[in-house]
């Protein structure tokens, strides 16, 4: 790793992550801190463009990252600033700390999905640091990787967008297009970007370990922030998911099972 590179992706993650949570203060709403999530990322990847120089390998990566956070920005700032009320996850923390949260949510909330992004993007810096000439073989099946992944992500938030918005769907489970091969298409979509990613990048200089950036962000996916949350009470809150959730797979886009 070149410490300039990942200063100067530290440095970008900072001035995003605290600029959002001084825009949740003005609207009292830490959901904001979603949209963030992927404008982060989009900031971590043309900072280490430009302190590593920018090669032919970094302009991929910067563009491919571009692609997948401005869209995922797009999709959730359309959503929670049309008029939804603030997520219940962060509700949830406002109601345990209701004099301190506006404070507590600055190191908790936006600080640390800070960190966790610049650790989940240590193939962009690190190919950064490695200042390659030219876009190996590697790297253009790792574009490929991050266009299905993108593609999963896209179509699934599509789809489920259209369903919650027919009338007619209002008590029913989404288990049409995607949804009805895994139960988390775009959640699954997104952790491939990832793999995507870092093939782009090793496959470019970039140091192999860096594989531990996607496989955090996969684990946040499935076990923290994702499907294991999303999930926790879903089964009672909707009629219906639970049999959806015995013939679906989780994660992983498969055939669905017969009851």
């Amino acid at each position: 790793m070149d410490l300039s590179v990942t200063l100067a992706a530290a440095g970008a993650a900072f001035l995003v992550m605290t600029a959002f949570w001084i825009f949740s203060l003005t609207r009292r709403d830490a959901g904001v801190a979603d949209i963030a999530w992927g404008l982060v990322f989009v900031s971590i990847a043309w900072a280490s463009f430009v302190a590593g120089e920018g090669s032919g390998p970094m302009l991929l990566a910067a563009l491919l990252t571009s692609t997948w956070g401005l869209r995922l920005a797009f999709h959730i700032g359309r959503r929670n600033l049309g008029g939804a009320e603030e997520d219940r996850r962060y509700t949830r923390m406002r109601n345990r700390r209701p004099g301190i949260f506006w404070l507590w949510s600055y190191p908790m909330v936006f600080l640390l999905q800070g960190v966790l992004a610049l650790l989940v993007s240590m193939p962009l810096y690190s190919l950064g640091a490695a200042n390659p000439d030219s876009i190996g073989v590697v790297s253009w099946l790792g574009a490929a990787v991050f266009l299905i992944g993108l593609g999963f992500e896209a179509i699934g938030d599509r789809q489920l967008t259209a369903f919650r918005r027919d009338p007619s769907t209002k008590s029913q489970v989404m288990d049409r297009g995607l949804w009805k091969y895994t139960r988390h298409p775009n959640y699954f979509g997104d952790a491939t970007v990832w793999w995507g990613l870092w093939l782009v990048a090793v496959g470019s200089g970039a140091a192999w370990w860096t594989f531990v950036g996607p496989l955090l962000m996969t684990y946040l996916i499935v076990r923290v922030s994702g499907v294991k949350m999303l999930e926790a009470d879903m089964a009672e809150r909707r009629p219906g998911y639970r049999e959806y959730m015995e013939r679906t797979s989780a994660f992983f886009p498969l055939p669905p099972r017969k009851p």
